[in-house]
């Protein structure tokens, strides 16, 4: 199996560090031009963008699967059959892969793509930020919130979340390993709808 991916340094490193199953060959592409003329089974835009002119060339490679990292945007806003795949930094490494489909694509077709990869996946809901994400984006804008009325530091605040939750990273140290412009992009999908989702000042301000 031959899988052709874009992506910079950072996934690139979390991708090898993924276990993959023998005979699987990863082709780096350096641009989207690259990934295009690369003869693949299975291709990846890790540096995705909602951008017409980039989803119009990948559409190029369709039937053959194609997974871009399009945390904040479903399917539908997309436009494309694409398979949507969560690889914001630090999660593209997790054991367990969130995977968002298409209406056009069942589990029958992704299933025997990630048994050659031997990754464990997830289906998750078509919606922006799928689930992780979504959970990970609320807790980082309230700590913004938090911070922003002069409750505590943000060093105080990532000690806090760790220890009170054994989580691995404080909201702040997420924010910046994921990048703040993702999270923002994510609450500016989820804040219309949902209140809970409201982009704090402080974050904004940050932006």
């Amino acid at each position: 199996m031959t899988i052709a991916v874009l992506a910079d340094d950072v996934l690139k490193q979390e991708l090898l560090a993924k276990t993959t199953a023998p005979g699987v060959e990863i082709i780096w592409a350096d641009s989207l031009s690259s990934l295009i003329m690369i003869e693949a089974d299975l291709y990846m835009d890790l540096l995705f963008e909602m951008d017409n002119e980039r989803t119009g060339r990948l559409k190029q490679l369709l039937p053959k699967p194609v997974l871009v990292n399009a945390v904040a945007y479903s399917t539908k806003a997309i436009g494309q059959h694409f398979i949507r795949i969560n690889a914001w930094p630090g999660f593209l490494q997790r054991s367990l892969t969130e995977l968002a489909l298409p209406a056009s694509i069942g589990e029958e077709t992704v299933a025997p793509l990630f048994k050659q990869l031997n990754w464990q996946y997830r289906i998750v809901p078509d919606i922006p930020g799928m689930i992780t994400a979504r959970i990970i984006a609320m807790i980082i804008n309230e700590a913004f919130f938090t911070w922003g009325s002069g409750v505590s530091s943000r060093e105080e605040i990532d000690i806090a979340m760790k220890l009170g939750t054994s989580y691995p990273m404080g909201p702040f140290e997420w924010s910046e390993k994921i990048g703040l412009k993702r999270i923002y992009e994510l609450l500016k999908e989820l804040g219309p709808t949902d209140s809970r989702y409201i982009i704090g000042p402080a974050l904004e301000k940050e932006i």
